[in-house]
């Protein structure tokens, strides 16, 4: 009887995940230019000036870069677009929900301010909201939006399809506030991040979860 581990046991991706990284080629063999340094090659290396290319193109000039064999990070209008497509499709489940249990809209009028939203309204968005990123991306790293518009969530350390505890955490950060504070206001700060995050382009969210979105176009 064997006593050989199962697939992924420990903690590792399976070797047969699609989504893990793949270690870079071997750029000595498969190169007409050998080992030369970057500026030695025609047009100086891939045409960057003597300097290997940006982090974009699915891993980064840093030494031991994680993003190494990943496919491109995703760009900042795809990745917006996506969270668009998201929120209006479980906000439609939540105005529904809401509207079937009899939880709507109310306002109390106390010195002269007024309450929008109550608790079992918002209550009820978060745990929809978290539940549908948790599931979704822990199956297999897209959300609906996500995979219509080709992107994808992955672990940083590896590339692999990240677990329901990042993915829980990856939500919690995102949704909690949305939900009980501050709205679309942290939405945008939280996902704008991304635009002006170097070198991995990450939000806030996927900082906390340690997590990256790429290109799977």
């Amino acid at each position: 009887m064997s006593t050989e581990p199962p697939p992924g046991a420990g903690g590792q991706p399976p070797e047969d995940d699609p989504f893990r990284k793949q270690p870079p080629p071997d750029q000595g063999a498969g190169s007409p230019y050998g080992n030369q340094p970057y500026g030695d090659q025609p047009y100086g290396g891939r045409s960057y000036g003597g300097q290997p290319p940006p982090y974009a193109g699915g891993g980064g000039p840093y030494p031991d870069d994680p993003l190494a064999g990943m496919p491109a990070l995703a760009d900042g209008g795809r990745r917006t677009l996506a969270r668009i497509i998201d929120m209006i499709l479980v906000g439609i489940v939540v105005w529904l929900l809401t509207w079937a249990v009899g939880v709507h809209e109310y306002n109390v009028n106390s010195d002269k301010m007024q309450y929008s939203k109550s608790f079992g309204q918002s209550l009820i968005a978060v745990v929809l909201y978290m539940g549908y990123d948790t599931l979704m991306l822990s199956k297999s790293g897209q959300t609906l939006g996500k995979k219509w518009l080709g992107l994808r969530v992955a672990d940083l350390d590896n590339g692999s399809t990240p677990s329901v505890r990042t993915n829980l955490i990856r939500a919690a950060v995102l949704w909690i506030p949305f939900a009980f504070c501050c709205a679309c206001v942290w939405t945008a700060i939280c996902g704008g991040w991304s635009f002006f995050d170097k070198p991995y382009r990450q939000g806030l969210h996927d900082k906390a979860a340690k997590t990256v979105v790429v290109s799977t176009r």
